[in-house]
């Protein structure tokens, strides 16, 4: 079966009834786990997008807590690991704020973390492309957030 485009599925929604609207969304959360954790942000979560960066913040301290160290593969591993689960919380807000934040936490984290990731090529580079992706994720932000955020970035970069 081939999928509709996103605007047939728009119009044909349209003609729905919020009862059989509500049934749709939940046959579509018992098929996928990201279907539920989307439903969960939108209906929960959304509107209040400093305790969702809060809670993305922790999940992510935990992570990297629970980095095995033993070697660099392992380190690598986990870190793409967290980095895809924070990509993932970034598509359901859709917020350049959020993803600004998020992604300056985890170079933080990653900059902080022990063994130094500079002795890795690999672990430097995902750093440095995340830098990247914070730069154009800031020069789309109001001007006041772009210099808040630009002096956190530099003080990133300065340690």
């Amino acid at each position: 079966m081939k999928a509709v485009t996103v605007k047939q599925l728009k119009d044909e929604l349209s003609y729905k009834s919020a009862n059989e609207l509500k049934e749709l969304c939940l046959h579509l959360s018992k098929f996928k786990k990201e279907n539920k954790e989307l439903l969960t942000y939108l209906l929960f979560e959304s509107h209040n997008e400093e305790s969702y960066i809060q809670s993305v913040k922790e999940q992510m301290d935990l992570l990297f807590e629970d980095i095995n160290t033993n070697s660099f593969y392992y380190i690598r591993k986990s870190v793409r690991k967290i980095l895809s689960l924070i990509k993932k919380y970034i598509r359901y807000s859709k917020k350049k704020e959020t993803e600004t934040e998020l992604l300056l936490y985890f170079c933080q984290k990653l900059k902080a973390f022990r063994p130094s990731i500079k002795r890795s090529t690999r672990l430097q580079n995902v750093f440095d492309t995340q830098v990247r992706m914070i730069k154009k994720a800031i020069e789309k932000l109001h001007e006041d957030l772009q210099y808040d955020y630009q002096l956190e970035l530099n003080d990133l970069l300065d340690e």
